[in-house]
């Protein structure tokens, strides 16, 4: 009788978001004046590339965070590689969440949508405590619904990041003179991607983390009503 395969180890979406988004993020835009666009290009390739393969390695399945990151530090360098500036600069920023968003609708459909593969982390909750009391009270349907729908909620809270991303890069990413050297169009798509970051963070990220929060609220509070479990009694309060 064969052996029962072994469960992949759970990943850790801290240490995934930042190889496969903020690395790469913060390599194009702090180090492609000094290494150049191709240079820092192939650097920022390299994390999501090389955690997607290791990854894939150790759990055997392919990780949409490192597909995700792979396209969006494709798209944002290459575009840096070849010049082009303004309207299309607004639309990558834009491009990025609602891919994010559409595949996280789509999970919504699946047998694991997105929130019980982010949030549903066995690092901070007891999810086989959480199962059994589910099944217990025999309301497996309604935590499916749970997780159907908070799971397009966050998908939405994508959508709208991607409206805000277009509307703030439109005012910041400015079509540059043509006839402007190569080094001082490269310095001020810098400044503008600087720009862009600064005020992503006031802009953006503000309203989409109350977004987050208010989604892991809910989820929390229906957990909590269909398993009749204490927060202490399916979270790991303690690590």
């Amino acid at each position: 009788m064969p052996e029962p395969r072994p469960t992949p180890p759970a990943e850790n979406t801290f240490v995934s978001l930042g190889c496969n988004i903020v690395l790469p993020v913060v390599i194009l835009n702090h180090l492609t004046a000094r290494l150049g666009p191709a240079t820092a290009l192939v650097l920022a390739l390299a994390f999501p590339l090389g955690y997607g393969l290791w990854d894939w390695w150790r759990r055997r399945k392919a990780n949409m965070f490192s597909i995700l990151g792979l396209l969006n530090t494709l798209i944002t360098g290459g575009l840096a590689l070849i010049g082009v500036t303004g309207f299309w600069f607004a639309v990558k920023e834009a491009a990025f969440p609602f891919l994010i968003g559409l595949f996280v609708l789509g999970s919504s459909w699946t047998r694991k949508p997105a929130v019980q593969t982010i949030f549903l982390n066995p690092n901070l909750f007891q999810l086989e405590r959480m199962q059994e009391s589910i099944r217990q009270h025999g309301r497996e349907a309604e935590f499916s619904q749970l997780l159907r729908d908070s799971t397009r909620w966050l998908a939405l809270s994508f959508f709208f990041s991607a409206v805000l991303n277009f509307a703030l890069a439109s005012r910041i990413f400015i079509d540059l003179p043509l006839d402007l050297p190569a080094d001082a169009r490269s310095a001020r798509l810098n400044e503008q991607i600087a720009q862009m970051t600064q005020w992503s963070m006031l802009v953006i990220l503000v309203p989409s983390m109350a977004f987050l929060m208010g989604i892991l609220y809910f989820v929390i509070r229906r957990i909590r009503q269909i398993t009749g479990l204490s927060d202490d009694e399916f979270m790991k309060v303690n690590g």
